[in-house]
């Protein structure tokens, strides 16, 4: 049988995507491939695919794999590296954005290439530029679709011994609208070695499978095999949180202890004449409905927004739920770490458009959301909640998400830069404009605390200015405190580096810590899309 490794090494995201569904094995940080008992990849495999994620920030390819990659493609076997597996194929990447000189990391030098910070998170349609066994039978004016989530994506060709094969149309660069071209693949001299910065490319195209399959000589019963192996591998990469944790994931299809809470929970809401929600549930009809879904939401930039969500994310994944991570607006690559852990994929809906930024809208998302199988859905906002809520384009702030669609709130905090004191002031104001329009706040988080006294006394003080003006119930014990973590500010910062094995586990050991996960899965409730506010409407909200 032919067999096609997927490297499945720490800062490494398997499943992110389906690669074609070719992956038929693993490929471990030892160079092994992992149930053959100890044969190596270079002897094993017909083909390799290393994946995208943080793989040169994390130093996760040691010498061994290093060496099986380098053998399979000095052997003329396809190498195929995505995103930071290109970068992991490259001379060096500078992964110093932000920093004041460069940071460079080495790669294997399989293609002349080196790497600098260029973000792009867009859809894109790409253009071929040269020959390859990837793009054979696709011609000039045909495009290549897939998406980019990436930080250092300028690309730089040293050689005529690299070739460049892709070229993507973006929208947005570092975080500023363009209509550009950039470099988004090339190969090596040899042909067999392909690095591409564009995700979904063996997911969107067919005809780069059937190319792949042709370059290895695969016949009909080689690719029905594959596919079959394929369904193990996917079955394998889901069944462990994150990588090489030894964490196992509950059964999802099990009636477990968070499926009884949440159906608990959507039943006392029925109860309580929530026009969301119009039938009773059992464990199966959850599936059935758009799932019940929660908005991170926050007062502010450097809230802790990703590191709360992820490790939400990660635990409840880690419970038993098949938990979905959205975003509001473009930048996706804050969902990297919470799919670090849960192996879920980067969906097409996962940003959620405001104004012309981002990928799908909130109510095509909804729909897409009620075919799939998530059991809950966890939103990401951008910046602050109110960020853009003055914008004439309609919605351009997480606010206007959040009240078209009837999804609730949990608002975090960040005491880091003006204190606690100064926090509970903007929660109580912001939970109560939120609630004006007609936004539940169902719970509030103090990130990055430093003293729990004072945290103490201003929790009474949020609960009651919210209360008397809202008329609302939030209690006391809804009022909840994360600790100031100690982390390293570089590599856990996802705009700038970071480290998904560290920062993913520090999210998830924290929130277990000091989050109460039952709580947090009961301010959840059932979405439901009733449009957009005016612009009038919104201006009414400040006067």
């Amino acid at each position: 049988m032919m067999k096609i490794g997927l490297t499945y090494i720490k800062g490494s995201l398997p499943g992110f995507e389906d690669f074609g569904n070719l992956p038929t094995n693993l490929v471990k940080s030892n160079g092994l491939v992992d149930d053959t008992n100890g044969v190596k990849a270079s002897d094993e495999l017909d083909a390799i695919i290393i994946p995208g994620g943080s793989i040169l920030e994390s130093n996760s390819i040691s010498n061994d794999l290093a060496d099986e990659i380098k053998q399979m493609a000095a052997d003329g076997k396809p190498v195929i590296g995505i995103c930071s597996g290109f970068q992991a194929l490259a001379n060096q990447t500078d992964v110093g954005r932000k920093s004041p000189c460069p940071i460079i990391k080495k790669g294997l030098g399989l293609l002349d290439v080196n790497f600098s910070p260029l973000i792009s998170n867009d859809r894109v349609e790409a253009v071929v530029a040269n020959d390859s066994f990837l793009t054979k039978n696709i011609s000039s004016n045909e495009f290549i679709t897939g998406f980019h989530c990436h930080t250092y994506g300028n690309i730089k060709i040293n050689d005529n011994n690299t070739l460049p094969i892709l070229y993507s149309s973006i929208k947005r660069m570092n975080y500023g609208d363009t209509d550009s071209s950039v470099l988004s693949g090339v190969r090596n001299d040899n042909g067999n070695v392909i690095g591409t910065m564009i995700h979904g490319i063996l997911d969107e195209n067919p005809v780069i499978v059937e190319n792949i399959f042709d370059y290895i000589g695969a016949n009909p019963n080689d690719i029905n095999n594959i596919f079959i192996a394929n369904e193990e591998v996917k079955k394998r990469i889901r069944s462990e949180l994150a990588i090489d944790t030894g964490i196992n994931i509950n059964n999802i299809k099990s009636c477990n202890e968070f499926k009884k809470i949440l159906l608990n929970s959507l039943n006392s809401k029925i109860n309580q004449n929530d026009d969301n929600i119009t039938a009773t549930h059992d464990i199966d009809s959850i599936s059935k409905e758009i799932p019940p879904m929660l908005m991170i939401g926050s007062t502010g930039s450097d809230s802790g927004k990703t590191f709360i969500t992820t490790g939400i994310a990660g635990g409840l994944t880690k419970r038993g739920l098949n938990v979905c991570v959205l975003k509001v607006g473009p930048d996706v690559r804050d969902t990297e770490p919470s799919l670090y852990l849960t192996k879920n994929k980067m969906e097409e809906y996962t940003s959620i458009k405001i104004g012309h930024l981002g990928w799908m809208d909130i109510e095509n998302t909804l729909k897409r959301l009620k075919s799939s199988n998530y059991d809950f859905v966890i939103i990401e906002g951008v910046m602050s909640v109110f960020t853009g809520l003055l914008n004439e384009k309609i919605p351009y702030s997480g606010a206007e998400i959040a009240v078209s669609s009837n999804i609730p709130m949990l608002l975090v905090s960040g005491v880091n830069k003006g204190g606690i004191e100064s926090a509970a002031v903007d929660l109580a104001s912001h939970a109560k404009t939120l609630k004006k329009m007609g936004i539940e706040v169902n719970g509030i988080i103090f990130n990055k605390v430093y003293d729990m006294d004072i945290f103490n006394e201003v929790a009474s003080y949020v609960t009651s200015v919210f209360n008397s003006e809202t008329g609302n119930k939030l209690a006391i014990d809804d009022i909840l405190a994360i600790p100031k973590i100690k982390l390293d500010e570089r590599s856990t910062t996802p705009e700038v580096e970071i480290k998904l094995e560290e920062f993913s586990r520090a999210a998830l050991k924290t929130v277990e810590k000091h989050l109460d996960l039952e709580k947090i899965v009961k301010m959840s409730n059932i979405p439901k899309f009733k449009g957009y506010l005016s612009f009038d409407e919104i201006k009414n909200f400040f006067k």
